[in-house]
């Protein structure tokens, strides 16, 4: 969605947007930004992170979500540019292959250090942040699952392990925030099959995965990084007030389809 065509419902909110690099991150800062929301983006990927970040209007800054040290910097740069912070976008994550035969140590922590440390992080820094917000605490955390959480696949067993945790977690920190009266709300999006830089690799590889992919779906088709963009909008915008502890599925039906058909 261009500029001028969006709805501007984020316009004054303040957003913090992981792994904004490429794929479904970059897709998200333009979004956010393009709907009127002041956007932080971060990614290890210095060099690709500003090119997107300048393209959008957002500011980008270097950062190893799975770094304890690094968060809190991140965090102050949202308050001293903008005073406050009410989406959480905790976007970031790898992909390593290994099962549960040959998957190494040095694969496994890496995995989980990104993917599940990394977005724990995020949260926690987030509601700190939150809970300091001009007329009280408020915000919307929103962590990106995937459906490996509910369907596994047997050749990344650190990822699906990551992003079922990622799925968990998010409940845990919604109940936790409603309990205490936060009024930060916390959600899982479940991105199915979704035509990134990882596919591309993939098809390089293997010519017809794409294909494949493709068919998951009942609609016939991946999903696109604006797809989870989108979904993304919706949960940072006061649309979804009463939204949490829920898992947001943009998988194309991928999940609702019996085995056999």
């Amino acid at each position: 969605m261009t500029a001028d065509k969006a709805t501007h419902k984020l316009a004054g909110k303040v957003a913090i947007v992981t792994g904004g690099a490429s794929g479904i991150g970059a897709a998200t800062v333009r979004r956010l930004a393009a709907e009127g929301a002041s956007v932080i983006s971060t990614d290890v990927d210095s060099g690709r992170g500003q090119a997107v970040a300048d393209e959008a209007g957002a500011v980008f800054v270097t950062h190893d979500v799975s770094d304890p040290e690094q968060w809190q910097p991140v965090v102050d740069r949202a308050l001293a540019d903008f005073g406050r912070l009410d989406a959480m976008v905790n976007n970031a994550g790898i992909v390593r292959a290994g099962t549960i035969a040959d998957v190494t140590m040095e694969t496994w922590a890496h995995v989980i250090g990104v993917n599940l440390t990394g977005v724990m992080l995020g949260c926690q820094h987030a509601i700190a942040a939150m809970k300091l917000n001009p007329g009280g605490s408020s915000g919307s955390i929103i962590n990106i699952s995937s459906t490996t959480a509910f369907a596994a696949i047997p050749s990344d067993v650190a990822y699906v392990a990551s992003k079922g945790g990622v799925r968990s977690m998010s409940k845990s920190i919604a109940v936790y925030c409603g309990q205490q009266g936060l009024n930060i709300r916390c959600n899982a999006v479940i991105p199915g099959a979704t035509d990134t830089g990882i596919i591309e690799s993939a098809a390089q590889r293997q010519p017809g995965v794409r294909d494949h992919l493709a068919t998951i779906s009942p609609l016939g088709r991946m999903g696109t990084p604006e797809d989870l963009a989108a979904a993304v909008v919706f949960l940072a915008s006061d649309d979804s007030l009463f939204v949490t502890g829920s898992d947001l599925f943009v998988d194309g039906g991928a999940l609702a389809v019996h085995p056999g058909y």
